[in-house]
């Protein structure tokens, strides 16, 4: 159960409430809020006193659930604004890595010729394989802050692990959680204490309930800009990568308000398909993309088979308008 207490409730008595009510307590900015197990079905007498409202939900997708906020929530990322009234699909691209300072700013070029706002690359990489290329951590980050200083771009880049959390946080503008890294309370309570937007990708073996409930660690710790990221799963098919889920992203529209994300270069794992998919995904009515692109991927670092060259990308940009009007949106 969710309990806004009344404004004039100062920090001290909401905590001794959180303490009697075994809540988790946080600030929403106008007043403070109890989350008690949805087990919890109603509020005590006392408790009814200093509340100005209660919100019962099915199960511990609370704050994330539109049983809470029937619309979906508005994440501010700049120069755009994505949920809400938007009806914006926002493309975000870049490669999978940053790897030199000519490739990032090959990358950030094409975003500045499109009209792309946020561009993505990941400096900390959480490779499968000890054997592969790790990133370039710091010196990655700061390259990516020469490209937002030098171009005006957003950026988006992923925590590995909890060692680098802080630099992350720092440097980027959207801080991605991986699948890799959904369950690590650590980085998604750390993010919740930021004002950073929050990506999360969905890991490729969660359940609906699994990817929603890491939603409210960072959400129940006081960050209300959370997105959903669905990237793939594992199912038993292995001619491709991961299976995009679109099932999955049907019901976290129906009954979450967090806004919905899909990164279809990761679910197929091949370049081929990308696009198709990107447009299927567009049809969907979705918050964003997360698109991967690199200025020659046959060089890539990582993920090389699943990266899109400039051209590519440019003729999926430009056929993505005509599906987002058909359905009442506009890529941005």
């Amino acid at each position: 159960m969710i309990i806004h207490l009344n404004t004039s409730i100062a920090k001290d008595k909401a905590e001794e409430l959180g303490r009697k009510y075994e809540s988790i307590v946080f600030h929403n900015g106008k007043q403070y809020v109890l989350v008690t197990s949805s087990k919890v079905k109603g509020a005590d007498a006392a408790l009814r006193e200093v509340a100005e409202a209660t919100f019962v939900t099915d199960s511990d997708i609370q704050l994330a659930s539109k049983q809470y906020m029937p619309d979906t929530r508005s994440i501010d990322l700049g120069p755009v604004t994505i949920g809400g009234a938007s009806q914006n699909t926002i493309v975000i691209t870049g490669p999978c890595s940053v790897e030199s300072e000519e490739q990032i700013e090959q990358a950030a070029a094409l975003c500045i010729e499109l009209g792309v706002k946020v561009l993505r690359a990941g400096a900390y990489k959480p490779r499968t394989s000890p054997y592969t290329f790790q990133g370039l951590g710091l010196e990655g980050l700061k390259l990516l802050d020469k490209m937002r200083t030098k171009h005006g771009l957003k950026i988006i880049t992923e925590v590995r692990d909890s060692t680098h959390i802080d630099e992350v946080i720092e440097y980027a503008d959207i801080v991605q959680i991986g699948a890799k890294a959904m369950y690590d309370q650590g980085i998604l309570r750390k993010c919740g204490k930021s004002n950073r937007s929050i990506l999360i990708k969905r890991g490729f073996g969660s359940t609906l309930q699994e990817f929603v409930q890491a939603a409210e660690f960072v959400l129940s710790s006081g960050n209300s800009n959370v997105m959903l990221c669905e990237r793939g799963i594992r199912t038993f098919e292995t001619k491709t990568r991961f299976t995009l889920d679109l099932c999955g992203v049907a019901w976290l529209k129906q009954y979450t308000n967090l806004p919905v994300i899909l990164d279809p270069s990761h679910a197929i794992g091949y370049a081929y398909g990308v696009a198709d998919l990107s447009r299927a995904c567009v049809a969907m009515g979705i918050d964003g993309l997360l698109i991967e692109t690199h200025p020659n991927p046959k060089v890539a670092k990582s993920d090389a088979e699943q990266q899109l060259d400039f051209e590519q990308f440019r003729a999926l940009y430009k056929s993505m308008g005509a599906v987002a009007s058909a359905v009442g949106r506009k890529i941005v």
